[in-house]
């Protein structure tokens, strides 16, 4: 290929700004993602109640099948109310984030070459989607194992005497680990995504990830035993995906890592 060519399917899209046009730009996109999310906070806000009973769904269900009635409880006047605020703050980073993403790439899509922006643009579709599969794992499969585990401590004596131990779960304390797991499985979700972008441009190379194999299995368990809480289950539900989904960025890293030239 000829260097005009490589030059015509290389070139950029737009022409070039002046310092003080990206500033305006970036300073508009800042302003599109901050209404994006104070709109869905607003929103999230309005339906917090039954966002935060969507999340405490799965602990509720197994208090339901071993005969108890749910509960949560609240130990300060406030603290049902900023409860309710930091759910109203979690679902508006989930429902602004694809506006978010968009408004950065308006930004940074001028300053691309048109074969870059064909490379990128897979990635920015995969991003959200292995977050949601990672928090949807968490939900619907983790979550159910994890609090059936944790009830299983609870004793209910026959008679009127003996001690009776028994759940009574903060709002806030569940809301918090529930956070912290669906966080921690949507990253690692990322992972693929992440190693198979550095092999898209020739940072890593799917023989180096082979290489790395053994400690990136040691690297998984203690990401595990740091992210999940202190029991076998979760973090062994965090491990084994970790390991299997580095397994997977083998696989896509050598489908888009560089070829070597070949001399004629």
């Amino acid at each position: 290929m000829s260097d005009s060519a490589m030059t015509n399917n290389d070139s950029l899209d737009d022409k070039a700004m002046p310092l003080l046009d990206h500033l305006i730009e970036l300073r508009r996109r800042l302003i599109w993602s901050l209404v994006a999310f104070i709109v869905a906070f607003l929103l999230c806000y309005h339906f917090s109640e039954q966002i935060y009973l969507f999340l405490a769904e799965p602990l509720a269900k197994i208090m339901r099948q071993q005969g108890e009635q749910p509960h949560l409880i609240y130990t300060a006047l406030s603290e049902a109310f900023f409860t309710y605020v930091r759910v109203a703050v979690f679902g508006a980073v989930f429902l602004s984030f694809p506006i978010i993403a968009m408004q950065a790439w308006i930004f940074i899509a001028p300053g691309l070459y048109r074969n870059e922006k064909r490379a990128f643009a897979p990635f920015l579709i995969a991003t959200p989607l292995m977050f949601l599969l990672g928090a949807t794992m968490a939900y619907y499969f983790i979550f159910p194992i994890a609090w059936r585990f944790f009830l299983s401590f609870q004793t209910a004596p026959a008679g009127s005497q003996g001690l009776h131990i028994e759940l009574q779960a903060r709002v806030s304390d569940y809301l918090s680990l529930v956070m912290k797991l669906i966080l921690a499985f949507g990253a690692a979700f990322e992972l693929p995504v992440v190693l198979t972008l550095l092999a898209r441009v020739g940072i890593v190379t799917s023989k180096g990830l082979k290489k790395f194999r053994r400690y990136a299995i040691v690297g998984a368990t203690v990401i595990a035993a740091i992210l999940a809480p202190p029991d076998v289950i979760t973090q062994v539900g965090l491990a084994v995906p970790l390991i299997f989904l580095y397994e997977i960025s083998i696989f896509t890293a050598r489908l888009v890592e560089p070829r070597p030239a070949t001399i004629d």
